[in-house]
């Protein structure tokens, strides 16, 4: 089929709906669409920026202060032998955002929009449910990662903290008043503070680099203990509530209608999953293996709470790579908070047409949080917990999205190939037989 040469053949949604298009976003979009006719003659690289953002939003989310929580946990107990979960949930990962991006660009809508149009209405309610209790999860997990950096770094207390965490959220969401690139440069920004610190910590470390290459593609677990932390990895990687959101993202970015514009479209958007992603694991990585270098090695398996990790960083490796884990702690959970309140929204418009003020939802997000906070509970073991539960609410996610990316119907050109499709499945098997074993474990009392 002939490229469509037609400009207009590349539009925001926005401007389709007739609400007044950003400068910044105006200049986006005509980039892309010189790029996707074949009109750009800048370099390689340089192309490739009007496209990049949506999965840098997502990537957020997978390295929050949940992941924090379970990769030095996991380091610290049983050194590199979890790296390889790490790798295997990063590419389950990629394909999944990868699914939920191609979604938005096929159909125009969300994921959580066409669960409402296509799936029968108990079962939508039913989702709907779950989807909420899973974005709490996740907002706990961020709401107090963030509190724990502005505690670690300025000796706030965890009440404070707090107040500054819901104080910084709005701000960050407020930038969407002046068009989604303002927002993806923050949120990216983020992502960088958090990657280059733990660059450094990595170089600290002075790690045990074969070692680090046999565990990262040699599965393994060491009991039961080690299952329930990959349980926790894994939930803190693949987030349910992120491939919702990631649709959302997408489907009104850049719009265009022909089917070989819709391809292009979608080979630039993998590349952007691909790059945000691949830097979201390497981040998971380092984490862990900050914890099995520095703890795990000193014979301290029971690094157990996130202020430990940070309080222990000072003496073994000085005092400056403790101050980049909590600037990277507090980046994590500032960035993850923002986008956790962003999927909440898109997951009740979708599920159930109601719109409220973000704000309004950010108000009460907070809630768990201060009563864990109030409570005296233990932050870091209440982060690992709720990574267990974004783990059971995976399928819930993951199986939908496959239902819906093999169906001619709705997604026209970009319908997935059988081999993604029965790839996916895989991951959507492994990651239930995963989530029954620790049940089986739960209710048996082994």
């Amino acid at each position: 089929m002939p490229v469509d040469r037609n400009p207009d053949s590349c539009v925001s949604r926005h401007g389709e709906l007739g609400v007044a298009v950003r400068p910044g976003d105006a200049r986006t979009l005509a980039s892309a669409t010189r790029v996707l006719n074949d009109r750009a003659t800048r370099p390689g690289i340089v192309r490739l920026l009007p496209f990049l953002g949506p999965a840098f939003v997502a990537a957020v989310a997978y390295i929050d202060p949940g992941n924090f929580a379970t990769n030095i946990q996991a380091g610290s107990e049983f050194g590199y032998l979890l790296l390889w979960v790490i790798l295997a949930s990063n590419l389950m990962a990629m394909l999944i955002q990868g699914l939920s991006a191609k979604l938005g660009i096929a159909t125009g809508k969300n994921l959580a929009e066409l669960c409402r149009e296509h799936f029968p209405r108990p079962v939508t309610y039913v989702m709907w449910v779950l989807m909420e209790g899973v974005a709490m999860a996740t907002d706990l997990a961020e709401f107090l990662g963030a509190a724990l950096g502005f505690n670690l770094l300025f000796h706030l207390p965890l009440f404070w903290g707090a107040i500054l965490t819901g104080l910084f959220t709005f701000a960050i969401l407020a930038l969407e008043r002046y068009g989604f690139r303002p927002l993806e440069a923050v949120i990216s920004s983020m992502v960088g503070v958090i990657a280059l610190a733990y660059l450094v910590e990595t170089i600290l470390d002075k790690p045990d680099w074969a070692s680090i290459a046999r565990h990262a593609v040699v599965p393994s677990f060491a009991g039961p203990e080690s299952v329930l932390l990959a349980a926790g990895i894994l939930g803190a990687t693949v987030m349910p509530h992120v491939i919702f959101l990631h649709s959302s993202l997408t489907q009104g970015r850049i719009v265009v209608r022909e089917a070989d514009l819709q391809r292009r479209l979608f080979r630039f958007e993998t590349i952007d999953v691909v790059i945000a992603m691949g830097i979201a694991g390497l981040v998971n990585g380092a984490m862990l293996v900050m914890a099995a270098s520095t703890f795990h090695r000193e014979g301290l398996t029971y690094v157990a709470t996130i202020e430990e990790a940070h309080q222990t960083l000072a003496p073994l490796l000085g005092p400056a790579s403790s101050r980049v884990f909590a600037i990277s702690l507090l980046a994590s959970g500032l960035s993850s908070s923002t986008v956790g309140t962003m999927a909440g929204q898109v997951i009740m418009q979708g599920f159930l047409h109601w719109h409220i003020p973000p704000w309004i939802r950010r108000l009460v997000t907070m809630a768990p949080s201060f009563i864990v906070i109030l409570a005296g509970l233990d932050p870091t073991r209440t982060l690992v917990l709720s990574q267990v539960v974004l783990s059971f609410g995976l399928p819930f996610a993951i199986i939908p999205l496959i239902l819906i990316t093999r169906r001619k119907d709705l997604m026209g050109p970009l319908v997935n190939h059988p081999g993604t499709t029965f790839l996916a499945g895989v991951v959507a098997a492994l990651i239930i037989a995963l989530n029954l074993y620790l049940l089986y474990r739960t209710f048996a009392g082994v």
